[in-house]
């Protein structure tokens, strides 16, 4: 079960959340080609973030340039959709610059997170995903009744309908918190704790915007929506046709 799409549109065009979808699908594209085990090794080693590495004030440049490499195109795609569908509202809310900063801080939350879990780690980091959580923890904070629609995939059946985002957000987020409990560092492919550390980080630092929005004011007069008139999809259900019991 994944979002695949809100009901929320912004009010203006947020250009900082395209030049970041298009930088990281040009990066990703850029180092693609490396077939050779070596290379792609040294690569990673200049630009992916390696916690053991970070702790002892050695490539701090990775807490940056790790955001942006991913290992793959399911990687790449997931992050880029979570960033189309929570970014905008909160880019239409900070404005360019003030998103912008909030992203990269929300990443380097999430980076440090990973690096005080487990300090002495070698394995490399990389992806999105922590600063993408970050704007997830903003989203939740700021539009916690905002509809998203999911989908969910049973097999070869599909069915896609709409709950609200702090359902899907705060799902997501356990699922993080599980999987930090269970699992040490990065193993499994996962940094856990990244994810983790990216959300709350999100969700401190957009705090003050909330609070200067009116807190649970802002709530209320939007009902806990972005302060746009919705989105209405003619499709928001699945094609699948019900079959009735018989009586």
């Amino acid at each position: 079960m994944f979002p695949i799409r809100d009901h929320n549109p912004s009010g203006r065009t947020p250009i900082v959340v395209y030049a970041l979808l298009l930088i990281n699908v040009v990066i990703f594209l850029a180092f693609t080609p490396m077939n050779d085990d070596q290379q792609l090794a040294h690569f990673y080693q200049n630009w992916a973030l390696i916690p053991g590495e970070v702790y002892h004030g050695y490539s701090l440049h990775t807490l940056i340039s790790s955001m942006f490499l991913h290992g793959g195109w399911m990687h790449l795609l997931g992050n880029m959709l979570f960033l189309w569908i929570f970014g905008d509202n909160m880019e239409d809310e900070m404005g360019h610059v003030g998103f912008l900063i909030f992203y990269v801080l929300s990443g380097l939350g999430a980076g440090a997170a990973q690096i005080a879990a487990d300090p002495y780690s070698n394995i490399p980091m990389i992806g999105a995903s922590g600063a993408i959580a970050g704007v997830m923890g903003g989203y939740l904070l700021m539009f916690p009744k905002a509809r998203v629609d999911v989908i969910l995939i049973i097999i070869i059946f599909f069915k896609i309908f709409t709950v609200r985002a702090w359902i899907v957000l705060g799902i997501w987020f356990a699922i993080q918190l599980f999987g930090s409990a269970a699992m040490n560092s990065a193993e499994g492919g996962v940094a856990y704790w990244a994810h983790a550390g990216g959300f709350v980080a999100g969700v401190v630092l957009a705090l003050p915007l909330w609070l200067r929005q009116g807190g649970t004011g802002f709530w209320r007069a939007n009902e806990g929506h972005p302060p746009h008139p919705e989105t209405k999809y003619r499709l928001t259900q699945s094609s699948i046709p019900k079959v009735r019991r018989r009586r």
